[in-house]
C-alpha cells in the first residue's frame, strides 16, 4: 500500500496510488482524493478515469488536477487551494512521488496565506520531501497575480 505523509489534519500527500490502495484510504478515513499527476506521464501508469471510477464506487470524492511541475501557474496554485478548502476532509493528494503535491500545498500557503517559504521547505524536509524550489517559484508566481 502507498503510505501517505500527513501534512496536517486536512491534507496528506502520497506517491502514485493503485486501485488496491483505495479501500485502505477509505478505511483510514480519507474523504477526497486529489490527483495532481497528468495521465500518461510514464508508461503503465493508471489513468485518472479508471481510478476515479473505482474511488467513486467506494464513496470517495475524486478530483483530477494535473500539474506539470515545469509549468506551475498561479491559477494552478489557486485551484489546488480551492480544492483543499471546499472538498471533504481529510484529503489525500497524490502524484508520482508526492513532492509535486507538497509543493502545491507550500505554494498555496506562501502565496495566499503569507507563510514563510523557508519554514515550509524545512517542514517538508523533516517529512522526507525536498521542495527547495519553493521560494524561487513562489517569487516568480507572485508576479502573476
Amino acid at each position: 500500500m502507498t503510505e501517505p505523509t500527513k501534512i496536517n489534519d486536512t491534507l496528506s500527500v502520497a506517491g502514485q496510488i493503485t486501485l488496491a490502495d483505495l479501500p485502505n484510504f477509505k478505511k483510514n478515513g480519507y474523504v477526497t482524493i486529489i490527483n495532481n499527476r497528468p495521465d500518461n506521464e510514464e508508461p503503465g501508469q493508471l489513468d485518472h478515469a479508471t481510478v476515479e471510477a473505482e474511488a467513486k464506487k467506494l464513496g470517495l470524492e475524486y478530483q483530477y488536477q494535473p500539474i506539470n511541475s515545469a509549468a506551475i501557474s498561479r491559477k494552478d496554485v489557486n485551484e489546488f487551494q480551492n480544492l483543499v478548502l471546499r472538498e471533504g476532509k481529510p484529503i489525500l493528494a497524490h502524484c508520482r512521488s508526492g513532492t509535486r503535491c507538497y509543493l502545491m500545498y507550500g505554494l498555496s500557503r506562501v502565496l495566499n496565506d503569507g507563510e514563510s517559504a523557508m519554514a515550509i521547505v524545512a517542514e517538508a524536509a523533516t517529512k522526507g520531501y525536498d521542495i527547495r524550489a519553493l521560494p524561487m517559484l513562489a517569487e516568480r508566481l507572485q508576479a502573476e497575480k
